[in-house]
């Protein structure tokens, strides 16, 4: 009997060493259409790198694949997330080493995970903002915070930010002629007003203009800084029109400066140059920056809108790289506030990611300031194509493999990547 559990055990032994996850392996956790959860599968690079570990970002190879050395808990944490993967050994993981060395793809290491704020007001639900619904979905942790904290100087304790859709020139997203007498505008309105006296301001476009100058700098001492919608469009605004009052009445309460366009000075801004600010309160648009208003005249829908992503060298561009990975090339436009921004309007330092292929019109751009970098998406949410104020939050379950949520995520691992590779 003795012999017979001694046998029995000796065999579970067996089976335990030959099924068990070798140290000498490694994970591949593919990109490509074959990924069952795209977005997940950020989550779990990023639970990686929270463990100490180092994650492997195979650009270009298999839609922006990311490789790890093995272990039970990985395997463990992909399969409770539904995300799919491949245990490799060395000689496979070599010829993919090589597979990447002889073609337009690159390994970059990502080795920290990033500390991550969005920037998002009190009074805004969770599913307001597509990048809050993005790390929500993809199991990434994230700190909010608004004015208060910005003017604090709390930035420094993170380095990735996410301006949720703010409107950074005070006038509360331009809605004052749809819905001045709806009550959740005129909660925003409190609740901004408050805060600006609170902070000592007299009126709230003064109190925004000094939190966009306080993010700028942020950026400029290295950090990340990554904006959708309005946010990207009234950001370059307030830039421009720093000490101008280019508000209406109706919105601040006193006259707009007389000679406030030929105060504007566009050498502040980041990403635009030369445009037309819109100062009519009734109007639902802050500038020429913004394509929208030519979809909608052109009756642009779902059906036809696209936008295609650049194709970079891994090798020597391997940051704007890092941000275009996906499975696909071509991704579904959205709408928002802002939705894409006119290519004639740029400054020519910009790097554009994303553009609609014969019209004035780019998607997604990126560029450096001082130590850090700047990313702009147009639109609001990837998977909503026209979303309106009060519409439903959107189930990113049903939308596990959304090419416009990768680009996203991108920019949510892009400041794990070691520091030499962030040049570009």
């Amino acid at each position: 009997m003795r012999r017979f559990f001694l046998t029995t055990a000796l065999f579970c032994l067996f089976l335990l060493v030959c099924f068990s996850v070798s140290r000498a392996d490694k994970i591949l956790i593919y990109m490509d259409l074959g990924q069952s959860d795209h977005l997940k599968a950020y989550g779990v690079a990023y639970w990686v790198l929270e463990q100490g570990y180092n994650v492997e970002w195979l650009l270009n190879y298999r839609g922006g694949s990311f490789m790890a050395d093995a272990g039970e808990a990985l395997v463990d944490i992909c399969r409770l997330r539904g995300v799919a993967f491949s245990v490799i050994d060395l000689s496979q993981a070599g010829s993919i080493y090589r597979e990447i060395e002889e073609n337009n793809m690159e390994m970059v290491l990502l080795e920290k995970a990033p500390a991550i704020a969005i920037y998002s007001p009190p009074n805004k639900e969770p599913w307001d903002d597509a990048v809050t619904l993005a790390l929500t979905y993809a199991e990434i942790p994230y700190t909010t915070l608004w004015d208060e904290e910005v003017l604090r100087g709390e930035l420094e304790k993170y380095d990735w930010l996410h301006l949720h859709h703010e409107d950074f020139t005070g006038q509360y997203g331009k809605f004052y002629r749809s819905f001045r007498n709806a009550l959740w505008y005129k909660q925003e309105v409190a609740t901004s007003e408050l805060m600006a006296r609170k902070l000592g301001f007299r009126k709230v476009p003064d109190e925004k203009r000094m939190v966009a100058r306080a993010i700028k700098d942020y950026a400029a001492r290295g950090g990340f800084l990554f904006a959708m919608c309005s946010a990207t469009e009234t950001l370059d605004i307030a830039f421009s029109a720093e000490g101008v009052d280019i508000v209406p009445q109706e919105l601040d309460g006193d006259p707009m400066d007389p000679d406030w366009p030929e105060r504007l000075d566009y050498s502040k801004c980041l990403a635009f140059t030369d445009f037309e600010v819109s100062t009519d309160a009734n109007k639902y648009e802050h500038s020429n920056i913004d394509t929208g208003p030519d979809k909608a005249a052109e009756r642009m829908g779902l059906e036809s809108d696209y936008f295609t992503l650049f194709d970079f060298s891994a090798k020597l561009d391997p940051v704007p790289t890092m941000l275009v990975q996906n499975h696909v090339s071509v991704v579904k436009g959205f709408m928002g506030q802002n939705t894409a921004y006119r290519k004639s309007l740029l400054k020519k330092y910009v790097t554009i990611m994303g553009e609609t292929e014969g019209k004035d019109e780019v998607k997604y751009i990126h560029g450096n300031i001082g130590r850090g970098t700047w990313t702009f998406l147009g639109g609001h949410d990837p998977e909503d194509y026209q979303h309106m104020v009060g519409d439903p939050p959107t189930d990113l379950s049903l939308h596990k493999s959304s090419p416009g949520y990768r680009l996203i995520l991108n920019n949510i691992l892009f400041p794990a990547a070691k520091k030499k590779e962030r040049k570009t």
